[in-house]
């Protein structure tokens, strides 16, 4: 705040900033936190599929289109044992 070593107020010099004056005194005090209301970052999640949709799950439903998701599942546990334990709802 530019403004306060100019010798203004709190008031004016938060006006000026556009900012309040309670979050001037923060500034001024140290405490002020900038991102405390920014909305969370976005986070891109892995495919857990990758790779294995196009070589295997695709061409199995391209040759039967009738397959449900709880049988790809079934089929990538009997061939991947316990490396594919979260993926139902995906297929699904």
């Amino acid at each position: 705040m530019n403004a306060r070593t100019l010798g203004l107020g709190q008031a004016d010099a938060a006006f000026i900033a556009d900012i309040s004056e309670r979050t001037g005194q923060r500034i001024e005090a140290g405490t002020h936190q900038p991102n405390r209301g920014a909305p969370p970052q976005q986070v891109n999640p892995r495919d857990p599929l990758n790779g294995l949709w196009e070589d295997e799950l695709e061409p199995m439903l391209r040759r039967e289109p009738r397959l449900k998701a709880t049988t790809l599942y079934e089929y990538l546990q009997d061939k991947y044992p316990g490396r594919y334990g979260q993926v139902l709802r995906t297929l699904q």
